[in-house]
This record gives structure tokens, C-alpha cells and sequence, in this order.
């Protein structure tokens, strides 16, 4: 007996309610699709029907075996379901919210190659720090920086997100270099308001942990723009490695405090809870795990 095919057809038994509808839905014959029941009962050793000339009916013990059954087969459809799809090329519109500055900064190349391998993949790319409702707003999935929160969304990590305290050797050299976190007071901060706590910093050093108040003369919105301010010598800001690697390379900002660790955020590709995700959104996470990351090409040494 095939345990499998035995399984599936006691369920369509069940469901069409008579061994003919059962046998013609799996083009086998009424004899052998009563056979293969019998031999199932048989195995278990217990009844799963009740057999009368007008209708069928299951047996206490049938009813529970069609409903683990049931669950059990709707999970292997599932999952042949998945593989066939993993085979087949991706295909259709993806719409993926991400934010500003990294979009700029690192999205624009990934993307191009991301087509040239998924050509059949159209990508819509919406560039916004607003932390987007996927399902009101249509969005297949984002990309998002944070200490993520619970809640209804599925996350995946695609890279570690290092912040680092900088300024500009001039505004250094104008206002002095801070020696202990306490000291970060007296200095102009240059405050991104989309964070969640704009103006706290928790610095950590071989267990000694400071949280520290600040102000400053500016907020903005925009990584870049903040960045640009401190590069300026406006003041000291927070800034995400991924953001400020080159003007770090070119000597244009220098870390403040570099003995002092900020517990680091992460880079997620975030989608809905659902029973399957569709091929043209893993092939997109899985490309931007691959591209980045747990050493992204931003935090590795430049010779």
C-alpha cells in the first residue's frame, strides 16, 4: 500500500462524500479506492468510517486521524508548492520602501544588479525615513534601521548598523576633545529627530555604561544633511557607519570617544506574517544578505 496516496484519498473521501467521487477525482477505480481504505484502517487498526448502502460517516477515531491528516497533507502542499516556486524565475512588480540615505548611498548599484539578474522582477524602489504601514500602503516590503520592536511584521537581518560618535578635526580643535562621555554636555550636538531618543546617547565601555543628555543649535531629518553640518564644524553628531565611511577615509570626520562603544542597530528587510513569501521578495532579501551582510564592505579596513 501506498501510505501517502491511502492518506490522501481518505481525506477526498471524506470531503466528497462517497468512494466513486473520491476515485474519479484521483482517476483510480471505485474498487481500489475502497481497498486502499480498508488497508489503512487495517494498519492503524482501528475504523476511520462507517459504511452504510445510502452514506458514509467517520468513526470517532476517523474524525480526529481527518483532521491530523488533513493538516498534514495541507502542509505538504505547501511546501511543494515553495520548491516549485524557488525553480521558477521571480517575476511581477516589487514594492520595497526604503530609507533615504542609505537607498542613496548603497541601493542604487545593488539594484542595478539585482535586475541584470531578475530581469522579469520590476522594482519599485520608494525612498521615505517614515516608517511606512505595508499593508495600508501596499508595500511588499521595506528596509528598515532599528532596534526593532514587536510586532505583526516578519524581519530579516541584512546587516549590522555601527554608529559612531564623529566631528570635524576643526570643531575639535575650536571646542576640545571630549575625554569621558560626561564631557559630551558642552558640545553642540547635531540631533537626527527621526530617532527614537534624539537626544540620549548610551555609551559603553568594559562594562562602565553611561546614558548622557544632549542639545544642540540643529535638528534635521536627514542623515546626510547632519553629516554634512558636522563635516562643516557645526558640532559632534551620531551617525550610522554606512552613512559616513568616506569622509572618514578622507580625514573629513574623526570619531569622538572611539573608546566608547554605542550598542550597534541593524539593517532588516521587514514584510508581513503570511503563510508563504512570494518568490520576487526572497529573491530580493536573500540578494541583500549576499551583497552586505554580517561584515558590510562600509566597516571592513580600507588599505
Amino acid at each position: 500500500m501506498d501510505k501517502l496516496q491511502a492518506m490522501q484519498l481518505f481525506v477526498r473521501v471524506v470531503d466528497a462524500g462517497s468512494y466513486t467521487a473520491a476515485a474519479d477525482q484521483m482517476e483510480i477505480s471505485r474498487a481500489l479506492a475502497s481497498k486502499l481504505v480498508q488497508s489503512l484502517e487495517e494498519l492503524l487498526g482501528v475504523r476511520l468510517l462507517h459504511r452504510t448502502t445510502r452514506k458514509l460517516s467517520l468513526t470517532e477515531a476517523g474524525e480526529r486521524y481527518y483532521q491530523r491528516v488533513s493538516e498534514i497533507l495541507g502542509s505538504l502542499n505547501e511546501a511543494e508548492a515553495l520548491a516549485s516556486e524557488l525553480q521558477a524565475e521571480p517575476r511581477g512588480r516589487l514594492r520595497v520602501s526604503a530609507p533615504m540615505s542609505f537607498a542613496i548611498h548603497h541601493l542604487g548599484s545593488a539594484v542595478a544588479e539585482f535586475q541584470q539578474r531578475h530581469p522579469r522582477i520590476e522594482l519599485e524602489l520608494t525612498l521615505n525615513d517614515r516608517q511606512v504601514d505595508l499593508v495600508d500602503e501596499g508595500f511588499d516590503m521595506a528596509v528598515r534601521i532599528a532596534r526593532l520592536a514587536d510586532s505583526s511584521l516578519v524581519a530579516r537581518r541584512i546587516a549590522p548598523c555601527r554608529l559612531l560618535l564623529l566631528a570635524s578635526p576643526a570643531y575639535l580643535a575650536r571646542v576640545g576633545v571630549p575625554q569621558h562621555p560626561q564631557d559630551l554636555a558642552r558640545h553642540n550636538y547635531l540631533s537626527y529627530t527621526l530617532a527614537a531618543r534624539r537626544d540620549e546617547i548610551v555609551l559603553v565601555n568594559d562594562g562602565e555604561r553611561h546614558t548622557v543628555n544632549l542639545s544642540g543649535s540643529l535638528r534635521v531629518n536627514n542623515g546626510d544633511v547632519i553629516a554634512s553640518a558636522a563635516v562643516a564644524g557645526l558640532g559632534i553628531c551620531l551617525s550610522p557607519s554606512f552613512l559616513i565611511w568616506h569622509r572618514v577615509q578622507r580625514g573629513e570626520l574623526v570619531r569622538v570617544l572611539p573608546q566608547w562603544q554605542i550598542p550597534d542597530i541593524g539593517v532588516y528587510a521587514v514584510y508581513p506574517a503570511g503563510r508563504s513569501l512570494p518568490a520576487k521578495t526572497r529573491s530580493f532579501i536573500d540578494f541583500l544578505v549576499e551583497r552586505f551582510g554580517p561584515e558590510p564592505y562600509w566597516d571592513k579596513p580600507q588599505n
